[in-house]
């Protein structure tokens, strides 16, 4: 099965589970308990910290539940705050979720030295959900912003030509895989 976020960024092939951790965990909990899934693939946009570039792909299937606040030592948690359905494969990029857009250049590259790439509202709480169903999962992103300033803006004026680049990307990937 593949999801969405919803609101503005739906895909005529996924099914919207809505916006940030917990509209995300609720919804894709009800899912599964009704009419559990055999395969989870999240498709949405993101904001990158640095390393990659506006309209890249990338794949994953490692998700952390970082807050800004943690980097500056002003926070901690007791939570187990990074899940991943890799099994053993290349090694993936780590993609953030929070509630919030980051937009502190400086700080939210802070991210890189602990080896996270990009940031996602909603990735985390897909792999939670499926790890407590055991589920299969993964994502599929594609940047439409930096983490600075600009992000709100610069997400506005991307996304919908990600949109489209992640349409082609998912459809182009089904077809390798029915093609086997």
């Amino acid at each position: 099965m593949i999801i969405c976020a919803g609101n503005n960024e739906n895909f005529n092939f996924a099914q919207p589970m809505g916006v940030g951790l917990i509209e995300t965990a609720m919804n894709l909990t009800r899912l599964c308990l009704f009419d559990k899934p055999e395969f989870l693939l999240f498709v949405g946009s993101a904001g990158s910290y640095g390393e990659h570039k506006i309209f890249d792909i990338i794949e994953s299937k490692t998700a952390s539940n970082i807050e800004l606040s943690f980097l500056t030592n002003d926070a901690y948690t007791p939570l187990d705050n990074v899940v991943s359905t890799n099994t053993g494969e290349a090694k993936d990029i780590v993609v953030n979720s929070s509630n919030y857009i980051s937009t502190n250049k400086e700080l939210s590259s802070k991210f890189l030295k602990l080896g996270i790439g990009i940031e996602n509202m909603e990735f985390f709480a897909v792999l939670k959900i499926a790890q407590e169903f055991n589920i299969p999962a993964g994502g599929v992103f594609c940047v439409t912003n930096f983490t600075d300033k600009n992000a709100h803006e610069d997400f506005l004026k991307n996304h919908d030509k990600a949109k489209e680049l992640l349409s082609f990307h998912v459809k182009q990937r089904i077809k390798e895989l029915t093609s086997k």
